[in-house]
């Protein structure tokens, strides 16, 4: 026979059942594994009605203390979990982001990691997992993301200057956060560092120094070969600012291998033995720029000058510790999602997030004033 939970002529919340009613149904559930227990369940072992446990887990309507306890200690007891799809059909979100975090020849992955870490906690805090999606499919990923309803909204990184996924980003009924800046952000919300205002503050702080022959080491070629936001901007940002302050400079690619770094390392300086400053922009090189230098007679800081566009603990741990401009993973992971929560809410948001840079001069640069 069916057993069916049915409220008394006492109200909902079953509080009028006789005692041993009570302490029988209580029980029910009890030994169930936590994924397995039901709602039912809760309310039985709670002697209350469906509707009543339904009602103190979303708040929609006012529930006596005592009975809210009850119910609470119960959920407690069994270890029970509300259905994810259940709360996706009643509130028609899903309670779920998606990170597009394409997985590219030529990115750092410990850095991505970073931000991918202040996207999830940051989800947390609004009640929000995250669905990581790796593969580069380009705008048909995003497609399929948004069609299937499986996400609120979407953070989108590692964008291009001309990136393809964009126009799609204006169709799509899912809110979206971009981590990165195309060069036509029109209608778009976008979050990052601002590089370019990056790349010059290096050159501020070694032509403060007295250096005049500056050089960029910066992202691998791929990533320039992409047009990738980040690399384009704080190029543009270095190369200009160095030629407002009459500094001869140059930029190159940087590839993440030790040969591969002294080979560019010694066919630069043959071309410019006058180089006295140094910027790298590429996490994975760092540690080799610095153990090349030496080999090839220049020693940090006495003969070169090393400014660093990386993470504070990179920078820290480096031998001298280096001059930087903080890469603010987790701040950027935090706004993005802050921004995206508030359009899922339908809340106003600039269109614009740009973070000012922060050099921290350390052992790594000294001035070349006689």
């Amino acid at each position: 026979m069916a057993d069916f939970s049915v409220p008394t002529q006492g109200g909902p919340s079953g509080q009028d059942r006789p005692a041993a009613e009570r302490r029988t149904t209580s029980r029910r559930g009890a030994g169930k594994r936590p994924d397995m227990v039901t709602i039912t369940d809760v309310a039985r072992h709670a002697g209350v009605a469906v509707s009543t446990v339904s009602y103190v887990l979303s708040g929609k309507r006012a529930i006596s203390a005592v009975t809210q306890e009850r119910v609470l200690a119960s959920i407690r007891t069994l270890g029970y979990h509300p259905h994810a799809g259940a709360r996706a059909l009643a509130s028609r979100r899903s309670n779920v982001i998606a990170l597009v975090l394409p997985l590219r020849t030529g990115m750092h992955l410990p850095v991505l990691m970073q931000f991918a870490t202040a996207v999830v906690t940051t989800a947390r805090q609004y009640d929000h997992d995250v669905l990581l999606v790796t593969a580069d499919e380009g705008a048909q990923g995003l497609r399929r993301i948004a069609a299937s309803a499986m996400v609120d909204g979407i953070v989108l990184m590692d964008v291009e200057m001309r990136d393809p996924r964009v126009p799609l980003l204006h169709e799509l009924e899912r809110p979206s956060v971009l981590i990165g800046f195309p060069a036509d952000a029109g209608g778009l919300t976008c979050v990052d560092l601002d590089f370019y205002r990056a790349g010059a503050a290096c050159v501020e702080h070694l032509v403060a120094l007295g250096h005049r022959s500056l050089a960029l080491l910066g992202a691998p070629a791929v990533v320039y070969e992409r047009d990738t936001g980040f690399a384009r901007r704080t190029r543009s940002g270095f190369l200009e600012t160095a030629r407002r302050h009459g500094a001869t400079a140059t930029a190159q690619p940087c590839e993440e291998s030790y040969p591969a770094v002294r080979d560019g390392l010694a066919r630069l300086l043959a071309e410019r033995p006058d180089l006295t400053g140094v910027v790298v922009h590429n996490e994975a090189a760092v540690a080799h720029v610095l153990a090349a230098l030496p080999t090839l007679g220049r020693h940090v800081p006495r003969d070169m000058s090393v400014v660093a566009i990386c993470p504070d603990e990179l920078a820290e741990r480096s031998d001298p510790a280096l001059s930087s401009v903080l890469i603010p993973a987790e701040e950027v992971g935090r706004q993005a999602v802050s921004l995206l929560i508030s359009k899922v809410e339908g809340e106003p948001v600039p269109d614009a997030t740009l973070l000012d840079p922060r050099l921290t001069a350390r052992a790594s640069c000294q001035s070349i004033r006689r």
